[in-house]
């Protein structure tokens, strides 16, 4: 039961280009933002929609095939983990941002 703690997979549209950002380290994280769409019918049997947005952040080897392979638009389906992390506001006050941090990409539909 170990491997179902803390696991996210989502199906969805890249809302932005992904930025890429190569460290001192020599290592590659990408961010971009990812749509995903809920689809169902209200109590007038009118179709409705729900979007949520992700913060999506990849590491390593991941972040190399979304530079090559990922753009506005894309449909892709990722598996990986959600991360909280703080920060200080330019106001001073604490802020708190959860990301998935994702581990798989699959790149789905045509080109």
């Amino acid at each position: 039961m170990s491997t179902i703690k803390n696991h996210v997979q989502l199906i969805g549209n890249v809302g932005q280009e992904p930025t890429i950002t190569n460290l001192e380290s020599g290592k590659k994280v990408a961010r971009f933002s990812l749509a995903t769409n809920e689809n169902y019918k209200d109590s007038k049997g009118e179709k409705q929609t729900d979007t949520n947005w992700h913060t999506v952040v990849a590491w390593g080897k991941t972040a190399e095939i979304i530079e090559k392979y990922v753009n506005k638009g894309k449909e892709v389906g990722l598996v990986g983990k959600l991360k909280t992390r703080t920060y200080e506001a330019e106001d001073g006050n604490q802020r708190y941002v959860t990301e998935v941090e994702a581990n798989e990409i699959l790149l789905m539909g045509t080109k």
